[in-house]
């Protein structure tokens, strides 16, 4: 299956992931409220998953209709980047520290791993992304979108 089709699964990866913690962050941020550096509300973890569920479609929408090598192949190349690195920062580390079930571990290792993985391979090879451009966009997304939600859940 080319990328053209294949990127689609990037929204549906992260829905399934988003869910995962919009089900269980909650009542999980609340019993460890005292373990975390950030106490942010539930409507704050909702609204800031919603958004990038939201992001997920629309980034991959414009990526499918400007297609290769545009703005939005690459920041779709960025924010698979981002998934891909959120499977390693928080979920494993997390659920490591806690010997417990982290909210989202389950789709990020078994959903996430390995589409994103996938998607990344694929974007590269046949040439959606290429060169610094796509590691410029592969390393400043996740910041971005890192940056933005330390942001949301910093304002009280």
């Amino acid at each position: 299956m080319p990328f053209e089709k294949s990127q689609w699964f990037f929204p549906i990866a992260v829905t399934l992931h988003n869910s995962e913690e919009a089900a269980c962050m909650p009542k999980w941020v609340s019993t460890h409220n005292r373990q975390l550096p950030i106490h942010p509300g539930e409507g704050k973890i909702w609204f800031g998953l919603l958004v990038l569920t939201l992001a997920a479609f629309v980034v991959t929408y414009m990526s499918a209709q400007k297609g290769k090598q545009s703005f939005w192949a690459y920041l779709l190349f960025g924010y698979v980047t981002a998934m891909l690195a959120n499977v390693l920062v928080p979920h494993i580390p997390a659920t490591l520290v806690f010997g417990e079930y982290t909210p989202g571990v389950i789709s990020a290792i078994f959903i996430n791993l390995p589409v994103m993985s996938f998607l990344m391979f694929k974007a590269v090879r046949e040439q959606w992304v290429s060169g610094t451009k796509a590691i410029a966009y592969a390393v400043l997304v996740p910041l971005a979108i890192g940056g933005a939600i330390a942001t949301l859940f910093a304002l009280t």
